[in-house]
């Protein structure tokens, strides 16, 4: 009897917890931000202790807490981008999964939370939330640009800025889907991290560990996708094809991110080689992250790395 009441008593509890902190990270200003992060966590704890099933089923039941006190599109909207990714993430885990293996579905069910609930946002209430942002975005930067012209600064130079504000803010536009990519990539990466920590406390199992940076290499698939990405972006510009163009630039900045974190990880591989320490290696790292060029060279050394591996090098000359 009481291994049957325990786990609903469990999973009540975890229930609970994740409604008060979606309830928390939709309604604090400034601390909800840094809520969010916590929200899946209660049912990855759950899943992992008690099954899929317990985990869907308070998921479930967060979901009736939340439409008690916020309106039933919000509190599916919170249910969905919290709760699947914990499920996901726990489920992986309960599997006995290695890090990456749990990260990577984690990251695809975050992503298309987050794409569902736009368009479920767009569909069901007509509201455009890339329109929306792009306006705010661009009206924001008009009252910027008002207050440096009532300052007396050069016409010529404003309208310079605008137009460089405005190609900023098409390119934003977009580029919405890699922003919604790295945000949910954000979120995976901070949730991991938080429950490493939470399942060491609980002397819980967790994932093996991912793999030492300075050995992370990518397929070389994100080259041929940056090469077929450029062409694509050519004949999308010149031959006024703006759908060819749209997935054409997403997918080469995804291509040529992927290429900058394996430069970065080959960085780091060689500061190994030569024993530099870690405070200038993380000056270098934030260099080359802050310096638009040098961050080109990375990527682009990155990708050709996908084929001829340069880490041989340093190897066999050892």
């Amino acid at each position: 009897m009481n291994s049957k009441v325990a786990p609903l008593i469990e999973s009540g509890l975890m229930a609970a917890i994740t409604a008060i902190l979606g309830m928390a990270a939709t309604y604090l200003p400034v601390v909800g931000l840094l809520v969010e992060f916590f929200c899946p966590l209660p049912i990855v704890v759950l899943t992992v202790r008690q099954g899929f099933k317990y985990g869907a089923a308070a998921s479930l039941v967060s979901l009736l807490m939340l439409l008690m006190f916020m309106g039933p599109i919000l509190a599916v909207r919170i249910t969905m981008m919290f709760s699947l990714c914990g499920l996901m993430f726990g489920y992986c885990l309960r599997r006995g999964f290695s890090a990456v293996k749990c990260l990577i579905p984690t990251l695809i069910m975050a992503f298309a939370a987050q794409v569902i609930s736009i368009l479920m946002m767009t569909i069901i209430l007509g509201v455009n939330v890339i329109d929306d942002e792009v306006n705010l975005m661009r009206e924001s930067f008009a009252q910027a640009l008002q207050i440096y012209e009532n300052a007396g600064i050069d016409p010529a130079t404003i309208g310079y800025a605008q137009d460089q504000v405005e190609a900023l803010i098409q390119l934003i536009a977009i580029l919405t889907p890699i922003i919604l990519f790295l945000t949910a990539l954000v979120n995976v990466v901070v949730n991991y991290l938080i429950a490493k920590i939470i399942f060491r406390k609980l002397n819980m199992k967790f994932a093996e560990p991912l793999p030492s940076f300075a050995q992370w290499r990518f397929s070389r698939a994100f080259l041929y996708l940056a090469a077929f990405s450029a062409l694509g972006l050519y004949w999308g510009e010149t031959r006024a094809l703006p759908a060819l163009y749209f997935v054409a630039m997403n997918g080469l900045f995804f291509a040529v991110l992927i290429g900058l974190v394996q430069g970065i990880s080959l960085l780091s591989f060689i500061a190994d080689r030569y024993n530099i320490s870690t405070f200038v290696r993380r000056m270098i790292f934030v260099i080359v992250i802050l310096n638009f060029m040098l961050a080109q060279i990375v990527a682009f050394t990155g990708l050709f790395d996908m084929i001829f591996d340069y880490r041989k090098y340093f190897r066999d000359k050892t």
